[in-house]
């Protein structure tokens, strides 16, 4: 694969993920949150696990630990995700997307916490810090009124990252036989099914949904081209580059949901949106320094 590939397919990831936040926004006025995250792992589980069967490339859970790896993956990583799209019923795009790119950092915080292998230390504790800070400058709470619609919504995002951070740990202890694209395409079918669950759970009923061509196209836009084939991108970028290369997509996704959110929502740019992002992406920094000088190195 030629670099000139490898950042188109890079910019195309970016792009994919960074739209499904204003596709999200958008399809919330007429599905509920969690009919509507189902239906998008519904579809976006089903045509990867077609995709891996066509190709074949194996799928096909064979031992417990898959089993289990699906579980953690489908409850932590799909079916936990779904509180970014009840946050995502108060809060823009934009923020969202910023707020979502603490996975990388909470996953660090929960490694230190729960591996024995990841101590914490100095560096660690300061990323996590400092991200978190940059959380608190795009909330800006108010102690007076802590139960505003926007600071509930940014209270679900930053625990939908901290479901995916926390299931990423989790997986390490696991030791499954299945291949990642398999266990992926598996936990997003497990999800969706969890979340089906759910949403009968809290009474959301199909008929809670309107109609609309607006809530048919961002369903085919998140299953199909968020899910499924951001998937594949995802997966053959790393093979080639590795975690630390793809995990940089997280700062990238921002750009695309904001300028999305902007042209087709209407929404805007505030300066302690650009202030978090920084913060966010400088704590991110902060936890991977030594890396990305080993990496720049080379």
């Amino acid at each position: 694969m030629t670099r000139g590939r490898s950042l188109g397919l890079f910019v195309a990831l970016a792009g994919l993920w960074g739209l499904s936040f204003p596709a999200i926004r958008a399809g919330l006025s007429s599905l509920p949150p969690l009919l509507f995250a189902a239906a998008r792992y519904d579809v976006g589980g089903v045509l990867l696990l077609a995709f891996l069967v066509v190709r074949g490339i194996e799928w096909r859970p064979r031992t417990r630990e898959d089993g289990l790896a699906i579980l953690v993956a489908g409850a932590f990583l799909i079916a936990g995700n779904s509180l970014l799209f009840v946050g995502q019923q108060s809060i823009p795009s934009g923020i969202a997307s910023i707020l979502y790119g603490l996975v990388p950092i909470l996953t660090t915080g929960f490694a230190a916490a729960f591996l024995p292998e990841e101590p914490i230390g100095i560096r660690r504790i300061a990323g996590v810090v400092v991200g978190l800070l940059g959380v608190g400058i795009i909330a800006r709470p108010d102690p007076e009124n802590l139960l505003t619609a926007e600071l509930v919504g940014v209270a679900f995002v930053v625990a939908a990252a901290g479901s995916v951070a926390l299931g990423s740990v989790l997986l390490r202890s696991r030791r499954p036989t299945l291949g990642t694209a398999g266990m992926t395409a598996w936990a997003m079918i497990v999800g969706g099914l969890m979340l089906h669950g759910g949403s009968l759970a809290i009474g959301e009923r199909a008929a809670d949904a309107t109609p609309s061509l607006v809530a048919v196209a961002a369903v085919v836009y998140l299953g199909v081209f968020a899910s499924a084939i951001a998937y594949v991108i995802y997966f053959t970028l790393l093979a080639r580059f590795g975690p630390l290369e793809i995990n940089l997509v997280s700062y990238v996704v921002p750009v695309f949901a904001t300028a999305g959110g902007i042209v087709l929502l209407d929404e805007t740019v505030s300066l302690p949106m650009v202030g978090g992002f920084a913060l966010i992406t400088g704590g991110f920094v902060v936890l991977k320094a030594r890396t990305i000088a080993e990496e720049l190195g080379k």
